[in-house]
């Protein structure tokens, strides 16, 4: 009996040290302005995910872990994620990546004879093969070996017609439907459940995790009336849970 209970304590205490939550945040701009599209990287887990139209992310993870921006044209950004990351949004900003300018250097002066200026003018005849075969090889089709997806990734298959094969994308995404029902909702809503602003989008999210169906609201990018009283009655019926430790 002792050691069939040292298994199981030993048990939930491996299952503790390897859960994993999900962390959300906003990416922004220096100037305050959401950039969609950055590819976030978890660098433990190799897990990427991209942010939304209003630079909205989620991603798993726990305390720790190091996530990573990038997006052309900006410099690339880490965080290390801390206890307080997994109760709170995070918000990064990513700072545009300096552009060199190349110098022109006239080495020769106009003089004004169309003959002479157009023979000082024209670049060198290497010069002008090496942009012919520059030219040639952008135009060149790829081998289809580069283009080739890498082992596990998955590839919408191309098909003709009406139909197409494979997981159709959804119009949202949580974090979309997260930020509807808290903006829909408002704050005095939560604030009704003893539940602090910064906490709310945190408690949302438990909502979402712990068995709200969502399938059709992600697939359309729409709420019913149903679906939010469907959500209003998992929040009280959760919310004991929720502040439970």
């Amino acid at each position: 009996m002792k050691i069939k209970l040292f298994f199981l304590l030993l048990t939930v205490f491996f299952i503790n040290t390897k859960a994993q939550d999900y962390i959300f945040g906003k990416v922004t701009s220096e100037n305050n302005a959401e950039i969609p599209d950055v590819t976030v990287i978890n660098i433990r887990t190799d897990e990427r995910v991209s942010t939304n139209r209003d630079g909205h992310f989620m991603i798993s993870g726990r305390s720790g872990d190091e996530l990573r921006f990038v997006k052309n044209g900006y410099e690339r950004a880490n965080r290390k994620i801390t206890t307080e990351n997994i109760k709170e949004p995070i918000n990064v900003t990513l700072i545009k990546a300096a552009t060199l300018i190349a110098e022109v250097e006239i080495k020769k002066e106009m003089t004004g004879d169309i003959k002479i200026d157009a023979k000082n003018l024209n670049p060198p005849r290497k010069v002008q093969k090496l942009k012919s075969d520059l030219a040639g090889y952008i135009s060149r089709r790829s081998d289809p070996a580069v283009l080739a997806p890498r082992p596990g990734e998955f590839v919408q298959p191309v098909t003709k017609g009406v139909f197409s094969i494979g997981k159709v994308k959804n119009k949202w995404d949580d974090v979309d439907l997260l930020n509807y029902l808290q903006n829909s909702l408002g704050d005095q809503f939560f604030e009704e459940l003893k539940i602090d602003k910064p906490q709310i989008q945190h408690f949302i999210l438990y909502i979402l995790r712990t068995g709200f169906e969502r399938k059709k609201i992600l697939k359309y990018g729409y709420v019913t009336e149903a679906d939010m009283n469907r959500f209003k009655n998992a929040v009280l019926s959760r919310i004991s849970a929720y502040k439970t430790p």
